[in-house]
Parts: C-alpha cells; sequence; structure tokens
C-alpha cells in the first residue's frame, strides 16, 4: 500500500472527471456464493440515483438516494430514503449552500462550514467510489469529512479481471478514516466503482461476476497483512519468564480474589502462583500490577468471527471463543493463523452451521436441500473435529431428528434456532442439546404454527411479548423440559436490547461506556435505531418485550437453566454488556464471571488447561485495575491481555483502530534490569 506522489495526482486527475454525460452502472451483491441483490446506479450529467437491495438470511437494507453534484464533483444535496436491515426507516438529508452544509440523519439535525465531503450514514457501498474520487481530485491523500473526521485514501495494487464487458484493469483503494477499518474499493480507469469486497461480501459489477470469488480471497489477504503489521507492533514476547507482581487473581471456585500475589508465566504456560514477596530469578521481566486483578480469559460464546473481530475480542479480555456459524474455508485459515501466532485472537472452537436452502437462507456455512444431504453435512463436521453443529431458520423440521441421530453418533453436540414452523419443544424433543438466542424460544409461545420466521417477522413479532403470562402451561411446558433434560440456552440478551430499545437520536444505552472512545462513523450507528416504532404503540410495545424478556430469563435463571454468554453482535464491547446484564437476572459480578471463565471452559470440555489462573494451565487471562467481584464495569477497563506467550498492552492496539484506550498499560522492567 502506498500514498500518491504528485506526478500520480496529476495523471488520476486527468483519468477521473465528473460523473459520465448519461450511465447506467449495475451491480451484484453476492454473500457466499449466491446472488442476493443489487445496486444500480444511474448517473445523468450532475445527479446520480442509487437503487441498493439485497436480502440475506431473510433481511437486508432497502435504499434510494438521489444525488447532485457541485462544479468540483462533490455532493451539494444527497437523499437516502429506505429502511435498514432490522427495519429501521432512513430519512437522510444533505444539503451543501455557498459556505454551509446542512444534514439530517437519525443522530439528528447538524451543521458545519462546507469543508470537504459529506460522509452518509445510511447510503450504499457506492459512497466508497464516490469518496476515492473525491480525494483524488482534491490532489491530496486525505479529504475533511462531514459531520467529522478526516477520510484518507491509500492505494492498493491493480488488477486485471475479465467478463461480458471485456477485459478490464481496475486498482485497489482504501478508505479510512472514521470506522475502525479500512474500506477497499475497486476502480476502473475512469475511476469509476467496479467492486467492493471483503472476505464474505461483494458487490461487483454485472457481468464480472466470476470474479468474485476471486476478490473475496484477495479481500482476505489485504486484511491479513493489515492484522500481521498489527501482530509485529503490538505482541510482546520475552525472554525467559515474566512475574506479573502485585495482583489478585479472581477464582472462579470460590468466586472471591485472592490475597496479593506474584503470577510467573513461562512460555504459553502459567508456571507458578508465588506469595507477592517471592523474589524474581535471573532473566526474568517484571509487570508491575500495581494491586489490579487478573482475571482468567473470557468465554464469547456466540461469535461469527473475523480477523478485526478476533484481535478487538482478544483486547477485551475475550481469550477463548465459540465460532456459531462462518464461511468454513475463511474460519479454518484464521485458526491457522492465530494458532501461528501471525495474528492476534482468541483461541476458536468451531460449530458447524447447517441451513435448509430456500428464499430466505442465510448463506453460510452449509445449505442442504434434503435429509440426506443434512445427515451428511453433520458427516462433513464431525470429519474436521467441529466442536458441535447448528441448525438454522430455512432448516426442514422434519429432517432434525435423523440429523441430529447422526451427529450424536459421531460425538457432535447439536444446537441452533429453531427452524420456522416448529416450536423449542419439538427441537428438544429431537434432541438439541442448548437453544440459541432467547427470541427463539418466545416466539414459540406467541405466534401460529404457520407464521414465517424466516423473516422479519421472527423480530416483528416481539412486540406480542408484553401481554405474555409466564405461568401459562404452555411457558411452563417448554422450562420444565429444559430443566429435566439440561438444555442450556445462548440467550444473546444485549442483541435484543439494541433491538428492542435502540432510538434514533440517542446512545444504545449498552454502548455508554464506551461511545466517546469509538471513532465518528462508530458514533453515528449508535445513535441509530434497529427496528421502526413509527407505528401507534409499538414504541412502548417493543420496550415492554424487552422487559419481558429479562423477566424470562431470570425465571429460567432461577428455575437452574444454564444461562450462556454469548453476544452475535461481534463481542468485544458488546460482549462485557452482555454479562453486565445478567445482573438483571439476578447474577452477581462473582457469578458472572465464574460463568464466563471457569463455566465455559468446563462445558466445552477445556477445564483442565483453561478457565482458570493455575499452575500448568494456559496463561490465558487479563489485568484490570480494581475489583471486578464489586463492580463489574471493571472489566471494560483492561490494561493488559496475556494470550499463547504473548502480552498485549489494549493502550497500543486501539489506537490502530482510530478507538481511544480505556487504562495505561502497566509498567514492565526489562530483562536486562532485573536480578
Amino acid at each position: 500500500m502506498k500514498l500518491f506522489s504528485t506526478a500520480a495526482w496529476a495523471a488520476l486527475a486527468a483519468a477521473i472527471a465528473t460523473p459520465a454525460a448519461a450511465e447506467l452502472q449495475d451491480y451484484s451483491v453476492i454473500v457466499g456464493t449466491t446472488r442476493v441483490g443489487h445496486l444500480k446506479a444511474d448517473v445523468q450529467g450532475d445527479r446520480a440515483t442509487i437503487d441498493y437491495d439485497f436480502k440475506n438470511n431473510g433481511r437486508g437494507p432497502t435504499m434510494k438516494e438521489t444525488i447532485r453534484f457541485g462544479a468540483e464533483g462533490l455532493p451539494v444535496a444527497w437523499d437516502v430514503t429506505g429502511t435498514t436491515t432490522f427495519g429501521s426507516k432512513v430519512d437522510e438529508r444533505f444539503a451543501r449552500e455557498g459556505a454551509k452544509a446542512t444534514w439530517t440523519d437519525s443522530t439528528g439535525k447538524g451543521s458545519a462550514p462546507a469543508k470537504g465531503v459529506y460522509v452518509t450514514q445510511s447510503g450504499s457501498p457506492w459512497a466508497t467510489g464516490l469518496y476515492a474520487r473525491a480525494i483524488m481530485k482534491a490532489g491530496g491523500n486525505s479529504i475533511a469529512a462531514l459531520p467529522g473526521g478526516t477520510l484518507r485514501l491509500t492505494k492498493g495494487e491493480t488488477l486485471s479481471v475479465a467478463g461480458s464487458g471485456g477485459p478490464l484493469q481496475i486498482t485497489r483503494y482504501d478508505i479510512s478514516g472514521i470506522e475502525t477499518s479500512p474500506d477497499s474499493v475497486l476502480l476502473d480507469p475512469q475511476g469509476n466503482m467496479f467492486a467492493v469486497v471483503s472476505p464474505n461480501f461483494a458487490i461487483i459489477r454485472a457481468g464480472y461476476e466470476a470474479e468474485a470469488d476471486r476478490l473475496k480471497e484477495l479481500a482476505a489477504k489485504w486484511s491479513t497483512d493489515r492484522f500481521v503489521d498489527i501482530q509485529k507492533k503490538v505482541a510482546h514476547r520475552y525472554a525467559g519468564p515474566v512475574r506479573i507482581r502485585n495482583v489478585r487473581v479472581f477464582d472462579p471456585k470460590t468466586q472471591a480474589l485472592t490475597g496479593p500475589v506474584a503470577v510467573v508465566v513461562n512460555g504459553r504456560r502459567i508456571a507458578a502462583v508465588e506469595p507477592l514477596g517471592s523474589p524474581a530469578t535471573k532473566g526474568e521481566t517484571v509487570v508491575d500490577g500495581a494491586g489490579g486483578t487478573l482475571i482468567p480469559g473470557l468465554y464469547e460464546m456466540h461469535a461469527h468471527t473475523s480477523q478485526e473481530g478476533a484481535l478487538l475480542n482478544l483486547m477485551a479480555g475475550v481469550t477463548s471463543m465459540r465460532d456459531m456459524g462462518n464461511n468454513n474455508e475463511v474460519l479454518a485459515a484464521l485458526i491457522e493463523r492465530i494458532e501461528s501466532g501471525t495474528i492476534a485472537g482468541p483461541r476458536i472452537t468451531r460449530t458447524g452451521f447447517i441451513e435448509g436452502k430456500s428464499p430466505f437462507s442465510s448463506n453460510n456455512g452449509m445449505l442442504v436441500n434434503s435429509q440426506e444431504e443434512a445427515i451428511d453435512a453433520a458427516r462433513w463436521y464431525a470429519a474436521r473435529d467441529f466442536w458441535a453443529i447448528k441448525s438454522y431458520n430455512s432448516m426442514n423440521p422434519a429432517w432434525v431428528p435423523a440429523m441430529v441421530a447422526e451427529a450424536k453418533k459421531l460425538g457432535l453436540k447439536v444446537l441452533g434456532h429453531v427452524p420456522a414452523f416448529t416450536n423449542a419443544d419439538a427441537m428438544i424433543g429431537a434432541g438439541f442439546d442448548e437453544l440459541t438466542h432467547i427470541n427463539q424460544l418466545m416466539l414459540g409461545w406467541v405466534i401460529q404454527p404457520t407464521e414465517d420466521t424466516r423473516t422479519l417477522f421472527r423480530l416483528t413479532a416481539l412486540k406480542r411479548l408484553p401481554g405474555l403470562d409466564l405461568n401459562s402451561p404452555r411457558v411452563q411446558h417448554t422450562v420444565n423440559l429444559m430443566v429435566e433434560r439440561k438444555v442450556p440456552i445462548d440467550v444473546t440478551l444485549g442483541i435484543h436490547e439494541n433491538l428492542l430499545t435502540n432510538r434514533n437520536g440517542a446512545v444504545a444505552r449498552g454502548a455508554a461506556d464506551y461511545f466517546e472512545h469509538m471513532p465518528i462513523g462508530t458514533q453515528r450507528s449508535l445513535k441509530q435505531a434497529w427496528i421502526d416504532t413509527s407505528a401507534p404503540g409499538d414504541d412502548a410495545a417493543y420496550r415492554g418485550a424487552y422487559d419481558k424478556i429479562v423477566q424470562t430469563i431470570r425465571m429460567l435463571h432461577d428455575r437452574g437453566v444454564m444461562i450462556v454468554p454469548g453476544t452475535d453482535t461481534g463481542g468485544s464491547f458488546t460482549y462485557h454488556r452482555e454479562l453486565e446484564l445478567y445482573q438483571d437476572i439476578g447474577m452477581t459480578p462473582a457469578q458472572i464471571l465464574k460463568r464466563a471463565t471457569w463455566d465455559m471452559a468446563a462445558y466445552l470440555g477445556q477445564d483442565q488447561q483453561l478457565g482458570s489462573i493455575e499452575k500448568g494451565k494456559f496463561a490465558d487471562f487479563f489485568l484490570v485495575p480494581g475489583d471486578p467481584t464489586k463492580e463489574l464495569k471493571a472489566i471494560k477497563r483492561i490494561a493488559m491481555v496475556v494470550k499463547d506467550g504473548a502480552f498485549y498492552y489494549p493502550a497500543e492496539v486501539y489506537p490502530e483502530f482510530g478507538i481511544k484506550p480505556f487504562a495505561p498499560a502497566p509498567k514492565v522492567v526489562a530483562a536486562a534490569a532485573t536480578k
């Protein structure tokens, strides 16, 4: 990756003109190997209209945009209308008149001097090419962004592609500055967007869809290169033992802190937990714990991880995670890079995703068309040492018993969503070892058997929950089944808090402790509703639904049903919020920490090596100031994370993502200075 020379800018400025007099740009949206939607840009002189719509897993954005360009090629008017992935309404407006810019988005109204380019909150990825052209025309490597921040442009390699429009030379550019990670856009020689790609997703020019897989593989490589570079900068591997002095250790077995001790790490393992006054030996590196607390590494039990998610979770103290469905090849490569130390991330336990084929399928893992294919998918995952299989919404309920029987015969656990047109009782009866998402459990109590949960209905139907009687026979029958058969549930409470309580213009209540630390693009997203609450009574109904969900989880917890801590929102900061919310269901901070460490290690069969800070176990833990058994929020202020022999200081890592650190790194005395 490189910045531009003056000569290069002159050549690019000559090649990239104001949008063509009349041009229709047509793109396919591809998830996995399936075309799931479109993006169409109709450029007519100084105006462009955008039609962007895709649906994967029964949901996705539907957006219409109208853009008017000024003499400099920058937008002077930009209107965006439609609905977001989960259905909230969008009515975004931007106008530039003279020296003043005004806008309205989900965060409210704003204005500023008209400098630079407006960055839309809810627009389509077509805007990424627009931003790249704006920076090129400005003649530098960056441009001021509205509402705030700075967009930066970095040029990558040039590629050859082939398709129905003939061979093309396309060039990669990365746009960064206002989100936690850059966006990669591929432009043709005229500066028009050819594709926007990530390892699992592509928007690519129509007629060139056959190039999508290759470009997604390249996107994975580009992402890897970035995280390899970060790892080289932030992973500290000290020669000889490392002594962490003056710390207390959270013991999940007693649910209490020890007195002040020293913890010694040698290589990947804990060599000793010693009295505080024990002297260091020759060649040790000493870390001053400053009276803080060491906590065993946390388990995020509902991940769909990526390289960015892997590193950010690790910085949040998550040293182990259960991946609940992914592109199998991408995940295998990610695990290999983490285990080799090439990049940073948690230990990953794999769950194999199996989905039935339908117009509403989630294009992930393996899609099956028959019972036989479902059984074969279970065999495939068992042969590759997956921990479990996960069934999904479009699975035919009639196929589930045979699939479950085969999976269990092969030593796999079985868990997942409740498929459409059935209920949790039937899945428990078929042999599910665990249920996924609290809404998947509760929908069976409030909808009819013919109602289709493969769409957003599985979320919007939650507004029926306020009137649910938790003592009704229907509810208690399911709860009794879960108690009798010891069926845990991965409730993902935090995602339901976001879904049901986030409102436009207000900071998501779960983000209150980290909002100010995030880059401006993320901050805007954290003030946006997920669902449409505009119909009379819907606002109160959805808020009441969340309250009923909390009551239900409390009842399950009180009855002895294990609550499995996972997010489905990327973990990291949202994982801390997930744990914090468990206080509302009656768990103490110490109980929550035990559940997130020792209990999950035991649940996954890993407690001999992980889950507590003891001699001989893997050195997976993190350091926080204060006492998290008294104030759980202490886990949000992490000073150090240790995993696989590497020491990480989040204060060094977060700036790579535009995030302000939460705690300073501890003082480290190098081995040469120890006796």
